[in-house]
């Protein structure tokens, strides 16, 4: 076999490899933007940020039927089934940019009207029902008080008929009554600049892992443009100037 076959071939199973590893790495991504998407939704009005996680599920699941296509295209160095893996790999290639788009579009909309629909929220806390759910869970994960500050809460029904902060506010519950006039013992940051900052960091991790697809797809549509051409000119019986 020649050796440049047998490489881009090698390159090519490899590849396939990389197809299902990616899809299962893409999977683990979208499930992790949707699951931490769904802990704070009480928390997001703008439902479109679910858009790249929905784009990158699906290319997901894509990716391990692909790479069983690509895999058999290539050990048969069928021609035709190259071509159909090509296509399959410029358009995955082409959706995966649209997800970056996508994702550095939204990226910049997360902060918008964050303030107004967590004050909605914080606002409707009455230590039992669904918001006081999120609220509580938001604090206690993100180790933060109030929407700015444990300040924040000074203006909601709950402080106007209790005179105290909700406990998730407190570093150390067991030794913490939320009084405001002990402002040492409650988490110092406000939730709106670290639920920014944690859905930031989600949507930067999830380009970043798209990107590098990106570029492995790009490297994939170069190495079936080697196998189809030195195959053509192996079965024509001409010999490359390249060989």
């Amino acid at each position: 076999m020649d050796c440049g076959i047998c490489t881009s071939k090698t390159i090519l199973l490899f590849l396939s490899l990389v197809f299902w590893g990616a899809g299962a790495a893409l999977a683990y991504v979208g499930a992790y933007m949707i699951n931490s998407y769904g802990n704070f939704e009480s928390f997001i009005q703008n439902k479109q940020t679910m858009v790249p996680a929905a784009i990158v599920i699906g290319i997901s699941v894509l990716m391990f039927i692909f790479g069983l296509v690509g895999c058999c295209a290539t050990l048969k160095e069928s021609k035709f089934g190259l071509g159909c893996f090509f296509l399959i790999i410029m358009v995955i290639f082409a959706a995966e940019v649209t997800a970056l788009v996508f994702t550095f579009i939204y990226q910049g909309k997360i902060n918008q009207d964050l303030e107004h629909s967590m004050n909605e929220v914080f606002e409707k806390y009455d230590g039992h029902n669904t918001e006081s759910q999120a609220v509580d869970l938001l604090q206690r994960e993100l180790k933060c008080c109030g929407v700015s500050d444990y300040r924040s809460w000074f203006n909601t029904t709950w402080f106007k008929n209790n005179s105290t902060i909700p406990p998730t506010c407190c570093k150390n519950q067991t030794n913490c009554e939320g009084h405001p006039q002990l402002p040492a013992l409650l988490y110092p940051e406000g939730c709106k600049k670290k639920l920014q900052t944690f859905l930031q960091d989600v949507l930067t991790y999830a380009m970043l892992v798209v990107l590098g697809f990106a570029i492995i797809k790009f490297f994939g549509m170069l190495s079936i443009c080697v196998v189809t051409c030195r195959s053509s000119s192996r079965r024509s019986g001409y010999q490359p100037l390249y060989a």
